[in-house]
């Protein structure tokens, strides 16, 4: 079931998120139901709290990113309860943007290689580190269970200049191509 994804204004966006436990209720039906969602909205990571609930998970697609014959080098994962062990490398800008701030982009500023422990869907543990565009996913959706969004990591006068846009798509004057909800 495709989800609505909750735009930029909502608090559940803004908050540090809570642990799963393997007696979460209808975990697989949840984290399946993230995946269409994230793939309807045409998107490479979605985080718990994008679809209103404050949970420590979100879910990585970097293959769709790779070139053909490349695609082995991108990550298609779950990750519940994560915890960064280290980030660490040269800093490095790309442009973002998040399903949950639709149209709006900026440059972020984040290290290129990040350690994380982790739990999978079936609650298996892992530790392992994640480089380049794997690692920048997974920072920016691990920013989104700690309450944190990357217009938050945009230099001063970029901020400013994005206000008015922030104001109108949490009034739900955005056009999008999938289901948002909107704080009205």
């Amino acid at each position: 079931m495709i989800l609505p994804i909750y735009a930029y204004g909502f608090s559940v966006l803004k908050k540090p998120t809570e642990e799963i436990t393997e007696s979460y209720p209808d975990l697989s039906i949840l984290i399946s139901d993230m995946w269409a969602t994230m793939y309807n909205a045409k998107g490479i990571g979605l985080a718990a709290p994008q679809v209103g609930l404050s949970l420590r998970m979100f879910l990585v697609d970097t293959v769709q990113l790779q070139d053909e014959g490349s695609e082995d080098q991108g990550i298609k994962k779950v990750f519940i309860n994560p915890v960064i062990i280290s980030e660490k490398g040269t800093p490095w800008t790309y442009e973002e943007g998040c399903l949950s701030i639709p149209q709006l982009t900026g440059d972020v500023e984040r290290l290129e290689e990040v350690e994380l422990e982790y739990y999978d869907e079936n609650f298996q543990k892992h530790q392992q580190t994640f480089a380049g565009m794997n690692a920048r996913v997974i920072q920016h959706e691990y920013d989104h269970i700690e309450g944190i969004l990357f217009i938050e990591r945009l230099k001063p006068l970029k901020k400013r200049l994005i206000k008015r846009k922030l104001e109108n798509i949490k009034k739900g004057k955005v056009d999008v191509t999938y289901k948002m909800k909107f704080k009205n």
